[in-house]
This record gives structure tokens, sequence and C-alpha cells, in this order.
């Protein structure tokens, strides 16, 4: 039997800033999430034993690699300790946290700091899109094509349209009721980078000058956002848990702990996805097999026993795909369970409570880690106005590429 590995908090920064018209680099932007994070846990980075960062593409955005030796520079109590950065483009912050939580597991250390950063708004669109298709095979997916990751998603939808024979319009009314529910939802999440910004059911099902295609079927109020930002959680074992909570006054029982997780992995091209698939039940069956894992290792039946969801919509598709492979439906059935409002904020089983990376933002190598911190603020009641009510077990979805890395992490308590 695994050994629990506690979650005791965290911080991120606010996704609706632009660091780079601040004129602030990577390390600032490292500097203030520990900060905060630190902060907000009353932990000292004395008592961190490791570090990991999730972080896809610091070395094109920003010109920095190397980022677990940037931040081991945030405090003088950081040298000397082990790091190491985590890639799997838009999975690298659940990669990071997997890799923490195997080292805790294995009984190697004791309190990990797992931060996930990514600075963008570094470089115009059209080259931000280019570095982005390195998620995919570049060679064959990406090289030369505008934007190539709104198309691979767009590709998607037309994978449920042709397969489960829907029509055009109406399988676009039930990716504008998804893009509406997130923006909504992120004017709850002070920390939302659309809190601010106007949308409605009415102008994500509108096609024009204030909502134009970027790729196939993929308009923009289907695209998550290019963002900037970073987050921090800290892992702990059993032991350094138990002895933070009697030195909070907290019972070990009201500390969150990782229930459970998957990890798969599918082949990095779509079109070897699509065959793959094309004689199962299910269109991702990589990510279905992650969801599948994690709920059998948290010991728990499925979706029933699931109070809301932080999944990975990237673009509408993408969390199209997931509330039926999380088993809300059945194969192609998604569509029933947008309909009866199953997950709308007030919903039986609420998508995206914080407005997901479509509404709070998606600053790729940090997304993992705010996904989870999201689930721990949920599941201790502390998510403010986004807040679930009764919140107990909240699953996290966060994918890498057209669904090339799937991981599922299942935040709970007692």
């Amino acid at each position: 039997m695994s050994k629990r590995v506690y979650i005791l908090g965290g911080y991120q920064t606010d996704f609706a800033r632009n660091w780079a018209k601040e004129g602030k680099s990577i390390m600032a932007m490292l500097n203030e999430v520990f900060d905060g994070a630190f902060a907000e846990t009353k932990l000292d980075p004395k008592e961190v034993d490791s570090i990991h960062v999730g972080n896809f593409a610091g070395g094109l955005y920003n010109m920095q690699g190397h980022l677990g030796g940037m931040a081991a520079n945030y405090s003088k109590d950081f040298r000397g300790k082990p790091t190491s950065r985590h890639e799997a483009a838009c999975a690298s912050g659940s990669i990071a946290a997997l890799m923490a939580r195997a080292e805790i597991e294995a009984g190697l250390y004791d309190l990990q700091a797992v931060v996930g950063v990514e600075l963008m708004k570094s470089v115009d669109s059209k080259t931000g899109g280019d570095f982005l298709g390195t998620a995919a095979w570049y060679e064959k997916e990406a090289k030369g094509i505008s934007f190539p990751f709104p198309k691979l998603f767009g590709r998607l939808g037309d994978v449920y349209v042709e397969r489960y024979n829907m029509k055009d319009d109406v399988f676009a009314k039930y990716l504008a009721h998804i893009s509406a529910v997130n923006y909504d939802n992120a004017k709850r999440n002070p920390k939302a980078q659309t809190r601010d910004w106007y949308m409605s059911e009415e102008h994500a099902c509108s096609t024009g000058d204030y909502n134009f295609t970027v790729g196939g079927r993929i308009k923009l109020t289907d695209c998550s956002q290019v963002t900037d930002g970073a987050a921090v959680i800290f892992l702990a074992s059993e032991k350094f848990a138990s002895e933070y909570a009697k030195k909070h006054g907290l019972k070990l029982e009201d500390i969150p702990y990782i229930k459970g997780w998957g990890h798969r992995t599918a082949p990095i091209l779509f079109d070897d996805k699509v065959e793959e698939s094309k004689n199962g039940d299910w269109v991702l069956p990589h990510t279905k097999a992650a969801i599948e894992d994690a709920y059998r290792r948290a010991g728990i039946k499925g979706i029933e026993d699931i109070d809301a969801v932080e999944t990975h919509d990237c673009f509408t598709t993408s969390e199209y795909a997931a509330i039926e492979h999380f088993g809300l439906t059945g194969p192609g059935e998604a569509y029933k369970a947008i309909e009866e409002g199953v997950i709308d904020f007030g919903g039986k089983c609420p998508f995206n409570p914080s407005g997901g990376l479509i509404g709070a933002g998606h600053p790729v190598g940090a997304t993992g880690v705010r996904q989870i911190l999201d689930a721990y603020k949920q599941v201790t009641g502390t998510a403010g106005d986004y807040q679930v009510e009764g919140a107990k077990n909240v699953a996290t979805l966060n994918i890498g590429g057209s669904a090339t890395t799937n991981v599922v992490h299942i935040i709970g308590r007692d």
C-alpha cells in the first residue's frame, strides 16, 4: 500500500498580469510565487528537502533553461538542495508533482516544493504558436503551420462529429456552453486572467470580428489563454504533515492528500491516436486509462465519488472529451451532461470552478500545479467565491500535446 502524500497548501500569481510589460523576468516570477507560498503556509525554506520545477519552454520564450538551478537561487536556504526541471508540454507541472510524490513515497524526502512556471507573453502570438507547436511532433504536425494546436484540437472535434453523426451547428452550441461556463466561473476567481472580460454564450456561438475562427472549427472563444504565471504546492510525508498539523493547531485528517493518480502516454501524432481509437469505445483511450488508474488507486468507484473536476480545457473540445472520459456519460454522449447542466457551477459535478484554462489562464508549465492547488482549496473550503459546497474529493486532468501525456490526480480528505 502506498504511503500517503499530503498537500500543505501553496500559492499562485495573478494570471492576468503581463510580466514582460512590467519588465520582470522569470526569476522575478519565481521569487514572488515562493514568497507567497511560504507566507501562505507558514513554512520555512529551510524545511524544504527538494525542489521540482515544471516548465515547458523557458528555453524558447525566455532563452532560459536550467530552471532547477534558477529555483535554487530563490533563497540561500535552497542552496545545496536537490532540484530538477520537468517537461511534458502542457502537463509539465503535473509531471513535476508526480516525481515529487514518488520521492516522498520512496522515503527519500519529507517536504517537497513543486513549482510550475511559464512566462509566455515575451513573444508575438505567431511566434508563440510556433513554440507551442513543439508540444506536437513539430516536423510532421507544426512546422510551417500557423497556430497548429487549435487545428489539432479542431480535428478532435471533427472526430466526434464524424464518429457520432453529430451536426456541426449543434456540436458548436455544446462547445459554446463549455466556453461560457468557464468564463462565468472565472469571474468568481480573483486571480483568473479573464475575470474582468466580457463573454456570454451568445457571443461564444457567434462568428465574426470579435470571435474569429482560429483553426478548423475552433473559434477564439474555444481557446485557452496565453498566460504568464506560476504556482507552488508543498507536498509532505505523513510524518512531516503530522508535525505541521500539531504546530498549526490542525488535525491530520483536515489536511488533504493525494488519494490517487494516473499517468499514461499516447502516441504523439494525432493521426496515430485517431487510428488507435477507431475500434474502441473511447476517442482518447489513454486519457480514459489514466482516469481509471486514478480512481482505482484512490479506492473509489468513479465519478459518482468526485465532487468537482479541474480539467484541461486547452480548447473546448478537450473539455468535451473529458466529460465522458471521466464517466459522466457513456462514449459519444457528453452532450447529455451539458444539456442537463451537470458541469455548471451549481451542477451535480462542476467542471473547472476556477475558470479552467479558458477562464483562469494557461501558463503552460504551471497549469498542472495550479489545478492541484485549486483542488486543495476546494477540499479545504478555502476557494472563496468559487467554492463548491461540500467538496470532499476533487479530480484534476492535465494533458500535454494533443492528449499525448495524460496525468490525473484525485485530491481529498477522509
